[in-house]
Formats: C-alpha cells, sequence, structure tokens
C-alpha cells in the first residue's frame, strides 16, 4: 500500500511540474505579447531584470528607475506607479492597473492576448 501511496504522489508529482511549466510559459507569452504590441522586443520577456526595464519603458516611464526596484519598500510603490501606467498606455483604467498590480497573472494575460491597443507611453499618443 505504502509503495501505491508513493508512486501516485510521483504522478500528482509530475503533473503539478507540467502544469507548473505550461502556466510560466503562458505567462511569458502573454508579456511577449504585451512588449510586442508596446513596439519593443517580444524576447525580452524572457530576459530577467531586462524585462522589468522594457515594461517600464512600455509604460512610458525613464529606464533608471528600475534601479528603484531593488530598493526595498519603494520598488512596492514604483510597481504600482509603473502598472498604473502599465494600464493607461494600453487604455485601460485605473482599476485595470490595481488588478495588473495584485493579480498580474491575470491581467498581463488580458492585455497581452486581449484586445487592448497600445496608445502611447503612460498614455500619452507617440508623437511621429
Amino acid at each position: 500500500m505504502g509503495a501505491l501511496l508513493a508512486s501516485s504522489g510521483a504522478v500528482f508529482g509530475v503533473i503539478g511540474g507540467i502544469v507548473y511549466v505550461a502556466v510560466i510559459v503562458f505567462e511569458i507569452a502573454a508579456l511577449w505579447m504585451v512588449f510586442v504590441k508596446g513596439g519593443r522586443p517580444g524576447w525580452a520577456a524572457i530576459i530577467p531584470i531586462y524585462n522589468i526595464y522594457v515594461m517600464i519603458k512600455v509604460a512610458g516611464r525613464p529606464g533608471w528607475w528600475w534601479i528603484l526596484f531593488i530598493v526595498p519598500l519603494v520598488n512596492i510603490v514604483i510597481a504600482i506607479i509603473v502598472y498604473l501606467d502599465l494600464a493607461k498606455s494600453f487604455n485601460r483604467s485605473t482599476g485595470f492597473g490595481v488588478g495588473l498590480f495584485f493579480l498580474s497573472f491575470i491581467f498581463i494575460p488580458i492585455l497581452g492576448f486581449g484586445p487592448a491597443t497600445y496608445v502611447g507611453p503612460g498614455g500619452r499618443p507617440a508623437v511621429a
């Protein structure tokens, strides 16, 4: 009986691992699409730290803000500002920006795969 439980635990572990990898790939694909819609390279979604820089640029903030993500407590405030600006960049509401902050694993795919269009950094149309 113990061997049966051990093998079923291993099966659930493998299934859990597969689901975990699938969710991670889905989230990377969603962020990739957000970057592409924002006129940035999609591959930036898979590069740690650089993906934060690109998200900051899509949101219309200066690139040096990525340094502020390293500072404890300051990073929370900066993340809120960046997510609010990211929502504005896709012509979404402040409530959507709050959703990006608290539930980004749900709201990033909505931006990436949904009908949202990029209107410009921080919601300001790009000047040609």
